[in-house]
């Protein structure tokens, strides 16, 4: 036997991913929203992430999901990527980011993706604050090896 739910719910299957670099240095962030997830569209986030800031360098922390392989894709030459351990989520600054939302997403029930797709735009450009991000993605490791003359 099952339990009934106590919230609202509908089965879904449509979906869209959101691909992010956020810096606990400065707070900056670079979102990305894609309807797909695979290597492609990891070299793709890659090469669009590459151009925002083209002058400054990018130190991009990756796990071991399948589709942050480097095998046969271009880094551009502004990006550094660096593997975290497996199961050590807690060293992803986006890891952090992501829960975050998923926090503010969770028991919510949409009629469309488009309703999603807006929800998501909405969150990210008033819940995102650069304070906000600096608070969730804080880690002393970060900030004390990648200041690099930044006020922190």
């Amino acid at each position: 036997m099952g339990v009934k739910p106590i919230v609202k719910y509908q089965h879904a299957f449509k979906n869209t991913y959101l691909y992010g670099s956020f810096s606990p240095i400065n707070g900056d962030s670079f979102i990305w929203e894609v309807e797909g997830v695979d290597t492609a569209i990891f070299e793709a986030y890659l090469l669009e992430f590459s151009k925002y800031n083209p002058d400054e360098l990018k130190i991009v922390i990756i796990d071991n999901a399948g589709f942050h392989s480097t095998k046969n894709i271009v880094i551009p030459d502004n990006i550094i990527l660096i593997n975290i351990p497996p199961y050590s989520p807690d060293l992803n600054p986006s890891e952090k980011i992501w829960g975050f939302l998923k926090h503010k997403y969770k028991n919510k029930v949409f009629e469309t993706l488009t309703n999603v797709k807006d929800w998501l735009y909405k969150t990210v450009n008033e819940e995102l604050t650069v304070d906000r991000i600096k608070s969730i993605t804080h880690n002393d490791f970060y900030i004390n090896s990648f200041k690099c003359g930044f006020d922190v």
